[in-house]
């Protein structure tokens, strides 16, 4: 089937200084303890791979990935709280392992809270295995959550 006629189709592009307060928006909307915007312009500054999913009128989600060395470390993978369940964690994933692909990267690296079982799914499917525990990593209500670590291996071909 093809999109609805006149459907604009997201695309994703590099994110912006123009995008902070609609990136920041987007995480306060969507986690309890969400990232400040300083946190977000630093990437930037920093030159990690920062992109949104833009829609043409507003983001639906963004992603950054850090890469050092052989390594790499999806950061942050967020989609609107309105806008999941559509299919954009996975178009944005999908970038993020081609561009490190594309990188020559061996590892891809992420922590996941074990709460957020909808992420853990998506990365199990990707090819993401766990690696350990860091215990206490996130903030929780009434204390701390632990974070699964997942790494995706890349084959040497």
């Amino acid at each position: 089937m093809s999109a609805q006629p006149g459907a604009v189709i997201p695309v994703i592009r590099v994110m912006r200084p123009s995008d902070l307060d609609a990136v920041t928006a987007i995480e306060q909307r969507t986690y309890e303890y969400p990232w400040g915007r300083g946190i977000f312009s630093d990437c930037l500054m920093a030159d990690y791979l920062c992109v949104v999913l833009d829609s043409g009128t507003d983001l639906i989600a963004y992603a950054i990935v850090s890469i050092a060395a052989a390594e790499g470390h999806i950061l942050n993978l967020c989609v609107d709280k309105n806008m999941q369940h559509r299919g954009y964690g996975q178009q944005l994933l999908d970038y993020a392992l081609d561009y490190a692909r594309h990188k020559c990267i061996k590892r891809l690296f992420l922590e996941v809270r074990p709460s957020n079982e909808a992420a853990i799914i998506l990365y199990t499917r990707a090819g993401f295995n766990s690696l350990g525990v860091r215990k206490g990593y996130y903030k929780a209500t009434g204390g701390n959550e632990d974070a699964l670590v997942l790494v995706h291996e890349f084959s040497s071909d």
